[in-house]
């Protein structure tokens, strides 16, 4: 059976069939290190509804370095090193970057900028989409699964 959404790499497969709860571009300094991009769409989907094929094959280390005891974990495959997911210790969430881990961006269109700052001199998008300081204002994250 098809899948709406699916991601991975060769040896490890996520799949969700269920619609994302966030879905923006971020501008926030971690996702700036960890993806070397000026900024990173960023998909955010129930804890539940992403699921993957095979968490055993998974490497995990801390999504932020300077709080690695941080609820986000980066999940990487065992054997070939492409990152899989970003898994959330609280069980709250899983998010995906669509070009890094597999998805079609086209299919998980972001529907807003989050986390930008104007201080950091940066131009603010002109892109149509709403500019926020940190997630959309009725973001509420999930509960737990």
């Amino acid at each position: 059976m098809a899948h709406q959404y699916t991601g991975g790499c060769e040896h490890v497969h996520t799949h969700s069939d269920a619609k994302p709860v966030d879905n923006h571009i971020c501008h926030c300094s971690v996702c700036k290190s960890v993806t070397g991009q000026p900024s990173t769409h960023v998909v955010f989907f129930r804890h539940g509804d992403l699921e993957v094929d095979n968490p055993d094959a998974l490497n995990r280390q801390p999504f932020n370095a300077q709080n690695p005891d941080g609820p986000l974990e980066l999940c990487t495959c065992a054997t070939c090193g492409t990152p899989i997911m970003l898994d959330d210790k609280q069980r709250r969430i899983r998010a995906v970057v669509p070009n890094l881990m597999g998805l079609d961006p086209d299919r998980l269109p972001p529907t807003y900028h989050a986390f930008f700052d104007p201080a950091k001199g940066e131009q603010k998008p002109d892109d149509g989409r709403p500019v926020h300081e940190s997630l959309r204002p009725d973001f509420v994250w999930p509960e737990p699964a």
